[in-house]
């Protein structure tokens, strides 16, 4: 090798680095990928959605058979109480799946929780199918709570899943997966949900069985797709498990860099047992990581995004929308939302999880501040409607691009194995209950605030992304060992700062 080949050789390296950084992701990844999720998170936003559809169908049913059962017309109070049964139960349902999530994926594998996740759901569409013939609306309250025992699983196991075959290079984008498929599932739902096709009154119970097909598809297409190799090595020890579905997964000449960062993480965490979620609490070392995931799932539901939801029928009321037409806009909400989940996943890889997480926050708080300027002056001129229209699709856009896509990769990121299912059981648990509480809280704060409701999500964006700038590293194409290092050597330095503090002597008691 001549001199001037020795003093380019870091350049060509570095070239190549970037070649394999920017490589495609190969086709049967991305077909794992799109198996466990049409399944999964899919699941999750599709049940949410199709349920707004049916609402005047399922209480005309409800009225009907207590009619024909008790001679008398249903009180409107104890018909709201049944309905909204019907539409919370699911939020109960989620929170025990959420709790049981990672304990299933320890002890059957992800994709065997994947795959016995689908009983819930197929259990949920033949009760739920089953009620009109049968006249028996108890079983639309239970098949909806096995919807959320189903939706609770699969956004706790699904990302894991995704965040675990991903080579490190590709790991932000993979994992958009997640909230590709949950906004995708949403807008299905709405789509299904048009008097053009499942919308209208006598379809209600096809359209709530619908949800059957994403399990059969899942049933049909992932079995011809491996197990997590970090899992196969790392908890059952199958070297050779591992070696072929990385084959499977990566390409033949494409897993050496990734089975390297495998086998330091199993060495690291060998004779270490899977943790429980109770045991991260009390594990210091983890605390910053278990803290910023109950503030980012939390902060997930309380930012906003359900407010504007809410208030959406009414704004494109307000811009003249006819009452028919605004189905048809709200459509187009939620292909917003798609579309920003499917840029952030082209984005994330350049600019980093923290950059789009903060600058989302940060946006939030910007159109909630526009949003409650607008509804106040809402009677001002005839264009101000417009603006409240404009605010509606930015805070939509801004939620996508930033918490909507990056929380769910940041819990897969911040944890190493024998940690990381406890800690998606953690933040599902915290994400379904702050789902819970926003529901039942919700109404009174807007009969309270009335639009300037916004002022509250506005503090909790911000208080948020000053979190996230002050504690969470940025992690993009870091190895998870490397992550809690980097989190370990913050504990590090502020400990040291402590010990060298005059004032540290001050204090007669721990911290």
């Amino acid at each position: 090798m001549t001199k001037r080949d020795t003093e380019y050789q870091p350049l060509l390296e570095g070239i190549t680095e970037t070649k394999q950084k920017i490589k495609c992701p190969n086709t049967s990844l991305l077909l794992a990928i799109c198996a466990a999720c049409i399944g999964g998170t899919f699941q999750y936003g599709y049940n949410i959605s199709i349920i707004n559809s049916p609402t005047k169908s399922v209480q005309n049913f409800i009225n009907q058979t207590w009619l024909e059962r008790y001679e008398e017309n249903i009180s409107e109070q104890y018909l709201t109480l049944l309905w909204s049964s019907i539409v919370s139960i699911f939020t109960i349902g989620g929170f025990i799946g959420a709790t049981i999530g990672g304990t299933l994926a320890i002890r059957f594998g992800r994709k065997g929780t994947l795959m016995m996740n689908n009983a819930f759901a197929l259990l949920a569409a033949l009760l739920m199918g089953l009620s009109y013939p049968t006249g028996l609306f108890e079983l639309l309250i239970i098949g909806r709570f096995f919807t959320g025992v189903n939706a609770g699983i699969g956004i706790c196991v699904q990302p894991l899943y995704l965040g675990e075959i991903a080579p490190r290079a590709l790991r932000g984008a993979m994992a958009m997966g997640t909230s590709i498929f949950i906004t995708g599932g949403i807008l299905t739902g709405q789509v299904i949900g048009l008097n053009e096709l499942l919308g209208k009154e006598e379809y209600w119970p096809i359209l709530l069985s619908t949800t059957c097909i994403p399990a059969f598809l899942q049933l049909l297409i992932l079995p011809w797709f491996p197990e997590s190799p970090r899992y196969l090595l790392i908890d059952r020890g199958d070297d050779v498990g591992c070696g072929t579905a990385m084959k499977q997964l990566h390409g033949t000449d494409n897993f050496d860099r990734e089975r390297e960062d495998m086998e330091r993480e199993r060495i690291s965490a060998m004779g270490i047992k899977p943790k429980k979620p109770w045991e991260l609490f009390m594990d210091r070392s983890l605390r910053w990581q278990v803290l910023t995931i109950i503030v980012i799932n939390a902060a997930q539901q309380l930012n906003g995004i359900n407010a504007i939801y809410f208030y959406t029928d009414y704004v494109f009321e307000e811009a003249g929308i006819p009452e028919v037409n605004i189905p048809y806009v709200t459509v187009g909400t939620g292909a917003c939302e798609c579309l920003t989940a499917l840029t952030c996943g082209m984005l994330i890889e350049s600019l980093g999880r923290k950059v789009l997480i903060i600058g989302g926050y940060t946006l939030m708080a910007f159109w909630c501040i526009c949003f409650t300027l607008t509804l106040t002056f809402q009677g001002a001129g005839p264009w101000i409607p417009y603006l409240s229209m404009g605010c509606v699709f930015a805070f939509i856009l801004s939620f996508g691009m930033g918490p909507g896509g990056v929380t769910n990769i940041l819990i897969t990121e911040l944890f190493t194995q024998t940690t990381r299912p406890a800690a998606y059981m953690i933040g599902g648990s915290v994400n379904w209950l702050s789902f819970f509480f926003i529901g039942m809280a919700f109404p009174f704060i807007v009969t309270k605030l009335q639009q300037y409701c916004f002022l509250v999500f506005l503090v909790v964006c911000v208080l948020v992304a000053v979190y996230i700038f002050l504690v969470v590293p940025e992690t993009k194409n870091k190895t998870f060992l490397e992550i809690q290092t980097e989190f370990q050597s913050g504990e590090k330095r502020k400990a040291s700062k402590a010990d060298h503090s005059p004032r540290t002597t001050m204090l007669s008691t721990p911290l």
